[in-house]
């Protein structure tokens, strides 16, 4: 698949997949926008999710998404198969881990472990995620 390809949207499917695919697309879209000005919300991996369930149900939608001027570049850069720019993977981490660690030791309660456990578990997780996609030097 060329890049050209990664950016047409793959309408032909029913309409229940398409409507399923476009509300998790609004949703992920949602919490990414939501990210903006809350700090320790991601908005570049909720807008990769946007883009993926857009490309499965709406071309216009999908479009917005990797033209768009405070994230399009990463996303689209991402859908192409070209990673995340080297340099702001130490920063993403930095970021997430520290309002992670904020949030299990100052803000999650200590009567509820079972939520500081699944913070620490996703926080995990998307570390993971994070170091495993491919960097790129722009």
């Amino acid at each position: 698949m060329n890049n050209v390809d990664v950016h047409l949207a793959d309408t032909d499917r029913s309409t229940a997949s398409r409507i399923f695919w476009f509300i998790l697309g609004l949703t992920s879209m949602t919490l990414g926008l939501i990210g903006i000005p809350v700090p320790g919300l991601p908005t570049t991996p909720f807008m990769i999710l946007a883009a993926a369930c857009f490309a499965r149900s709406s071309q216009r939608f999908y479009d917005w998404v990797i033209n768009n001027k405070l994230f399009g570049t990463h996303v689209k850069s991402y859908r192409e198969g070209n990673g995340i720019p080297k340099r702001s993977k130490p920063m993403i981490l930095a970021t997430m881990w520290t309002f992670v660690l904020f949030a299990v030791l100052v803000a999650i309660p200590d009567d509820v472990p079972i939520s500081k456990a699944a913070t620490l578990i996703l926080a995990l997780i998307g570390t993971i995620f994070i170091l495993r996609i491919p960097s790129s030097e722009h």
